[in-house]
Formats: structure tokens, C-alpha cells, sequence
């Protein structure tokens, strides 16, 4: 089951308490307040996971708390620290506090740790308030609360590549002839009811992430068909595979099904209308006589854009939109790398000599 938004409750371990007591041995008169601090709390620490792709595991699991620090004691020995408790997410999660709705983390890399609640500090026993003039304090301070939280986190998918057109347009069979990917395949609408991710390999060095994406539908920035439910995992995209469907079974103008798409991501984000975009002319291989295609080459012709025609079925133009899709996205690396400064730096000049520092003067 794929979970992509959870809410949960966190709660970093309470500080240990400090301890009260004197010091109390054969043969040591003087013995003195020998009260010990109390531990440290634990903390709430959330990692990110690169071999997690969904968010079910905290679905049943909605509250976490660290262990507290234990108290001090006599003999001047201090609390344990609580032992900090680990959550893992996947790569791309979003932590969001539920009640302010601030953004307090965002895993972008694998490994990556944030403590998003710390244990509260453990309290001083009476050995820490002795004085000249107090040398027998009777009083310590009790440990502080940790840190409690309403967390919501959302995720969102890390790819190179998402593929976005109607439903049944070939998203599904295309990637699961590119990839490794294996998702449901099947003749009606909505088929692909969750994102499916997949690893193109061009060669052993060359290999990018590809994301499939449910199929959109006309008003879907405003919650019909599956929605904005999955919209937000193609925000993160470098590259959007436009899927048009050209065989004669299908249905609309095919400039119109292209707007049409177009303009629902337009709606729900203008940075995803931004994005560069392919667009693939699919079920090439179920053209016959039919001006679907002719159209749509027309289209993209007089609107300058990329369009790969393939055939997921028998495999025709697969190579070709790989090694494209390839270069498009060393291209966008590139153009988003710091441009270098055109002006590199200069040797410092040489000192001049008092005849040419008194000709520029005059």
C-alpha cells in the first residue's frame, strides 16, 4: 500500500531528576552533599531511508517517544541519558508542524538525520549548589519536559523523469519496458491507482529514475479523478514525459487531450508548467490510416517542441526517447550548476615606476 502523508505524535524523553543526599561514610566526617545530576532525555531523531518508497510503516504507528533520563543519585552519580528514539522516512518526506504548519525539514539525500524534538535537559543534584557559605544545600531541581509534537509528513517522490497524459495513454507499459517496474497494466481508466518508480539503465554508468504518475484528467488541480492526491510527486521532476495517445481507438483531438493536461499542471503549480518537457507520441505501432498523428506532428511542430513517436508493444523509438531523455537531462544538470565567472581572476599587477605614476597624474 503506498502512503505518501501521515500524521504523528512525538514525544523527546523528560530529564532526570537531580538527587538530594549528603555523603554518609565510616571514618569521613565531613562528608558533604553528594546528590548526582539527573540524565538527559532522549531525543526524537527522523533519518531518511533510500531503500523506503512510502510512508505505511508510520500509519500504524502514530506516536513515538524517546526514553527519559534517569535520576540522580547518591554518591555523587548522575542519571543515564535517555536513549534518543529513530524514525525512518523515505528520500523526499517533508516534516510540517500540524499546529503551525511550518516546514521544519526537508530529506533531499539519503542518510540525512534532523532531531525534530529534544529531550529536556536532566536536573542538578545538591553537590551542584555547594558554596563557601552553603556548604549543605538541601534542595535540587528536577529534570526538564521534552519537547512534544504533532508532526504531519508528507512525501514526495525523488525522479528524474514523471510521466504525465490521460489515463490510459501508456504510461504504465511504458515503463515497465524501460525499467524494472512492474505496475498494474490493464484496458480501463485509472489502472494506475498509485506512483510507481522505476531505474532506466542506458548503460552500466548511464541510468536515471523515472516516476509514473496516475493519469490526469480534466479539473484535476481541483480534486477530480484521483486529484491533487499525486500531483505534488512530479514538483520534483527535472523532465515531464508528455504521453499522447495517437491510435485509433482513442478519443479528443489530441491537440486539445495535450492542452488540456498542460493546463491543469499550470494550475497547480506554474514551477511544474515550467518544467522542460518531451512530448511521445505512444501506440504508434495501432496507427493505420489515421490523422491522429499528423496532427499532432503539426502540433509540435508549430509550437517547437521535442516529439518522440514509440510503441511500447514492439519496442520501436524506446532507444532513441532513452538516449533523448539522457541528453535532456545533462543538459538541465548543467544549466542549473552555478554559472562560472566570466572574468577569472587577474595576477595582481606589477608596481609602477615613479615616472609612469607621475605621467598619469598630470
Amino acid at each position: 500500500m503506498f502512503i505518501d502523508e501521515v500524521k504523528i505524535l512525538v514525544k523527546a524523553g523528560d530529564g532526570g531528576n537531580g538527587c538530594v543526599a549528603f555523603r554518609r561514610e565510616k571514618f569521613v566526617a565531613r562528608g558533604g552533599p553528594s546528590g548526582g545530576d539527573g540524565g538527559k532525555g532522549g531525543d526524537i531523531v527522523i533519518e531518511s531511508n533510500p531503500h523506503m518508497n512510502t510512508l505505511l510503516h508510520l500509519r500504524y504507528t502514530p506516536q513515538f517517544e524517546a526514553e527519559r533520563g534517569r535520576h540522580g543519585e547518591g554518591s555523587n552519580r548522575h542519571g543515564r541519558d535517555g536513549k534518543s528514539s529513530l524514525i525512518e522516512v523515505p528520500v523526499g518526506t517533508l516534516i510540517f508542524d500540524l499546529e503551525s504548519g511550518e516546514n521544519l525539514f526537508d530529506f533531499q539525500e539519503p542518510g540525512q538525520r534532523f532531531s525534530v524534538a529534544l529531550g529536556g535537559r536532566g536536573g542538578r543534584g545538591n553537590a551542584r549548589f555547594t558554596t563557601s557559605t552553603r556548604q549543605a544545600p538541601r534542595f535540587s531541581t528536577p529534570g526538564r519536559e521534552g519537547r512534544k509534537l504533532r508532526l504531519r509528513l508528507v512525501l514526495k517522490l525523488l525522479a528524474d523523469v514523471g510521466l504525465v497524459g490521460f489515463p490510459n495513454v501508456g504510461k504504465s507499459t511504458l515503463i515497465s519496458r524501460l525499467s524494472a517496474a512492474r505496475p498494474k497494466i490493464a484496458d480501463y481508466p485509472f489502472t494506475t491507482l498509485e506512483p510507481q518508480l522505476g531505474v532506466v539503465a542506458l548503460d552500466v554508468e548511464r541510468s536515471f529514475v523515472m516516476a509514473d504518475i496516475p493519469g490526469l484528467i480534466e479539473g484535476a488541480h481541483e480534486g477530480h479523478g484521483l486529484g491533487t492526491r499525486f500531483l505534488r510527486h512530479i514538483e520534483r521532476t527535472r523532465l515531464l514525459l508528455h504521453l499522447v495517445d495517437v491510435s485509433e481507438p482513442s478519443e479528443g483531438d489530441v491537440e486539445k487531450n495535450f492542452q488540456i493536461v498542460a493546463r491543469e499542471l499550470s494550475r497547480f503549480s506554474p514551477k511544474v508548467a515550467e518544467k522542460p518537457v518531451i512530448v511521445v507520441a505512444s501506440k504508434v505501432d495501432a496507427v493505420s490510416g489515421s490523422d491522429r498523428l499528423t496532427s499532432l506532428q503539426k502540433f509540435c511542430f508549430d509550437t517547437q517542441r521535442n516529439l518522440f513517436e514509440i510503441s511500447s508493444q514492439t519496442g520501436q523509438g524506446l532507444k532513441e526517447l532513452k538516449e533523448a531523455i539522457w541528453k535532456k537531462l545533462q543538459e538541465i544538470s548543467r544549466a542549473s550548476q552555478p554559472a562560472e565567472e566570466e572574468n577569472a581572476t587577474l595576477p595582481p599587477a606589477e608596481p609602477k615606476s615613479p615616472q609612469e605614476v607621475a605621467s598619469t597624474e598630470r
